[in-house]
């Protein structure tokens, strides 16, 4: 369970559940020995009197046993009268444990249970003493004491015995009560902890926004203000103004970019005009010329560097429409190995290609659609030793068209492959072709503005030593990708 809400529920659940079932264990086990004790206490009153019955009536009448019909000796019928009103088990039993009355509660059992309770009158104690035994498999327990009673040698003594269930709200009936209970008691703190986690709906609120503001260009975004007090609300505000200081550091630095960038611009023209007329002018010494194409080479690597970092800083502001129109792919791609095929022909490496047959008609846009495809094979190229293959792919998928630069290179290292498209990001310049111009690090990331700014993306695999791959896909009718207008 990932979401925050779901989670609150199952614990409060699980905890209020816990609490139920330690809360009636402990009130079950204290039931049971309250009602064993007040069990006790009844069982010893209802000896007690009836101990005190036999005596009194022995002293008055002299005489407890009488013969029944068939001349077995009986408690006297005046004096058992008086027994059968109890509505325990009762036996009243001689010396030797003969059993002279049995209630009428008693007399309802089977046989063989009434034989097992009159077994503990046969070894009568000097003293009253509990016992809890069960007459029969599967029946409840029955708690019974024995009192000893001296009335002339005529009776032993007696046993009263109880069920547990007998008494009016014992244990078995209080865990029923609990079985029932317990299910209304979880469904209600269900409905309960969801009420509870209905309170974190902000929290996932946020989170939705704080997903939403993923980039520089939604900076500008904030959290929904709250008008509780509580720390959702306060975690809200605070969230909200450090957006606001964000924005401001993301703005100045971007405004920083493009204008630094903007302003260079004109001295390198100004120093790649200068340096162009030096070469031509025929009165310059020829030790002279090898530093000066060294310089036209920086200046141009430089305003490369420059016009990228310009145009990465109206992408991030939102300043960079696309002016897209259909265009056939092919044609890109062609021109693309005409200019792939004159980089590596000094280099001995050969460039392939592979597109269909048919017009592969997109909405993109076509400059920078061209700029994209240099950058993957320039660095194809640059990355590709000599006798080595450089391969373009144009697949038509339907829906999308899929573009593939594959090179048979150096490879990239599976530690560098995150970072491949990050600004300013060079691999190890060792792992370049020797003689190779260093880039400025920024092609790859304005080939992925590129692709992601036409509603498509890009990929790469790689292994080294055995070569790269990159895969551009791309819709076939973007319309406003991204959020990047397109004009």
């Amino acid at each position: 369970m990932r979401s925050l809400r779901q989670r609150l529920t199952v614990w409060y659940t699980a905890a209020l559940l816990a609490t139920l079932l330690a809360f009636g264990f402990t009130l079950y086990i204290d039931r049971r020995i309250s009602t064993a004790r007040e069990l006790d206490e009844r069982l010893a009153l209802e000896a007690s009197l009836s101990a005190y019955w036999l005596t009194g009536s022995q002293r008055v009448l002299e005489r407890l046993v009488t013969p029944d019909e068939s001349g077995v000796p009986k408690l006297d019928p005046g004096i058992a009268a008086y027994f059968e009103a109890f509505r325990d088990y009762l036996i009243v039993a001689d010396p030797e444990g003969r059993p002279l009355f049995i209630s009428e509660t008693a007399r309802a059992l089977p046989f063989v249970s009434v034989q097992r309770m009159i077994e503990p009158l046969r070894a009568m104690p000097v003293q009253r003493e509990y016992g809890t035994y069960t007459p029969d498999p599967g029946a409840g327990a029955l708690r019974y004491v024995l009192q000893p009673v001296s009335a002339g040698g005529q009776v032993g003594g007696i046993l009263v015995a109880a069920s547990f269930d007998s008494i009016v709200y014992g244990p078995s009936a209080l865990l029923r009560s609990m079985l029932v209970a317990v299910p209304v008691v979880l469904t209600a703190s269900l409905l309960l902890g969801y009420a509870l986690g209905r309170s974190m709906k902000p929290l996932e609120t946020m989170v939705l926004e704080l997903e939403a503001i993923s980039d520089g260009r939604s900076l500008h975004r904030r959290l929904p203000a709250l008008r509780t007090d509580d720390e959702v609300a306060r975690l809200a505000l605070a969230a909200n103004r450090m957006f606001a200081r964000l924005e401001q550091s993301f703005v100045a630095l971007h405004r920083f970019i493009a204008d630094a960038s903007h302003e260079l611009k004109t001295p390198l023209m100004v120093l790649r005009a200068g340096v162009e007329r030096a070469l031509t002018n025929p009165r310059n010494p020829p030790e002279n010329l090898e530093a000066l194409d060294n310089a036209l080479a920086e200046i141009t690597r430089m305003s490369e560097m420059v016009e990228n970092l310009l145009t990465l800083a109206r992408a991030d502001e939102g300043r960079a429409p696309l002016s897209v129109e259909a265009c056939d792919l092919r044609e890109l791609v062609n021109e693309a190995v005409e200019t792939a095929g004159m980089l590596a022909e000094a280099e001995g490496i050969s460039v392939t290609t592979r597109i269909p047959e048919q017009p592969v008609l997109v909405n993109v846009d076509r400059g920078r659609m061209r700029q994209l495809l240099l950058n993957l094979v320039t660095n194809a190229v640059k990355y590709t030793p000599a006798s080595g293959t450089v391969g373009l792919e144009l697949d038509d998928r339907g829906a999308d068209v899929m573009l593939q630069v594959k090179d048979t290179g150096i490879g990239i290292a599976p530690g560098d492959l995150p970072n491949i498209f990050d600004r300013f990001w060079r691999g190890d310049p060792s792992r370049s072709r020797v003689g190779a111009q260093p880039g400025s690090g920024l092609g790859l990331a304005i080939t992925k503005w590129i692709a992601e700014a036409h509603g498509g993306n890009i990929a790469v695999q790689s292994r080294p030593g055995r070569g790269t791959t990159f895969t551009v896909v791309l819709p076939r009718f973007a319309e406003h990708p991204n959020g990047v207008p397109i004009s």
